[in-house]
């Protein structure tokens, strides 16, 4: 499969020119698509169609933050903006029975949508464990202050979106809820010691298992004071891989993101070098797409092999 490592967001609601031969002649790994993408379910259908038939495969991988609560792309066909992680962990704890037959439809009525146009991997869970000191940008996203009941609704999700035939792609790896910070304006430093990240902050990350991972722009001090998740060997390989047990695609969090200071070629190379499979890029800006494409590499046999079990699974 010779795709490149790069996942592109794109401009608006229908593919310009420039964006039709880059996907049909550079063949990157996948698309992501965003509320700015969506204008209705026709049109939506429409776009999917084209992107896929320009590639020439009905498995093209098509990705959406589709989260629920803030993050919630799909609003313009049904407004899901009330029902965020957040709001669903409170349920649970609230009346176990009424969340599972509020989160079964909601779950359904996603994939429903999902499936009717053709979108085959939805970014979630979120797996981050809220904190106190959480900033507001990942309160809403998380199901809970408590690392067994994310662990136990992570799982649910992604079986859920599973069986309907939806990847799922468990997030920020290894763990966003300690961050003070937004990671799409400045960069996070986390301080905590390593027993605590192991505990709370891992734990759910280890405990759920997912075809695709997305890393948090980070830099937890006890592992490595220099690097963020996303450009950091260390915590790919010894907390990730080693520690949590992630056996998946790792998908790097947007590289265009304030957090990563390298400049955007620099950001994607030391991202790939670090041990992330597939960069994630997705302003949709085409000049930055096409000199991205330029030095991103075909996609290496670890991923190429992923890559077939995530096709198998959509077969």
């Amino acid at each position: 499969m010779q795709r490149k490592a790069v996942i592109f967001g794109i401009k608006g609601v229908k593919l310009t020119t420039e964006e039709r031969d880059l996907i049909k002649n550079e063949k990157p790994w996948g698309v992501i698509l965003f509320s700015r993408n969506i204008k209705d379910l026709n049109q939506l259908r429409h776009l999917i169609t084209e992107i896929k038939y320009n590639i020439n495969d009905k498995y093209f991988p098509i990705l959406i933050d589709q989260e629920g609560g803030s993050v919630s792309r799909l609003n313009t066909i049904i407004d899901f903006s009330i029902f965020s992680q957040k709001f669903f962990g409170k349920l649970y704890s609230r009346d176990k029975n009424i969340f599972y037959q509020y989160y079964k439809i909601y779950t359904e009525k996603v994939c429903d949508i999902l499936n009717r146009v053709g979108i085959n991997i939805n970014t979630v869970p979120v797996l981050d464990v809220r904190r106190k000191i959480s900033h507001r940008i990942i309160v809403d996203r998380c199901f809970s202050e408590n690392s067994d009941l994310v662990t136990k609704l992570g799982n649910l999700s992604i079986n859920l979106f599973e069986n309907k035939k939806i990847a799922t792609v468990i997030k920020h790896i290894p763990g966003h809820g300690v961050s003070k910070i937004d990671s799409h304006h400045k960069t996070p430093v986390v301080e905590i010691n390593r027993k605590e990240l192991i505990k709370k902050d891992f734990k759910p990350f280890k405990k759920c298992n997912s075809l695709f991972a997305m890393t948090a722009h980070i830099i937890y001090l006890i592992y490595d004071p220099i690097y963020t998740a996303t450009h950091s060997k260390i915590v790919i390989n010894e907390v990730i891989r080693k520690l949590i047990g992630f056996k998946g695609i790792l998908i790097s969090d947007d590289i265009s993101m304030k957090a990563l200071n390298y400049g955007l070629i620099n950001n994607a190379t030391r991202a790939l070098d670090a041990g992330c499979n597939l960069i994630l890029h997705c302003n949709g800006n085409i000049k930055e797409m096409k000199k991205l494409i330029k030095v991103v590499p075909i996609i290496d046999k670890f991923t190429q092999r992923k890559t077939s079990h995530f096709y198998k699974f959509l077969g």
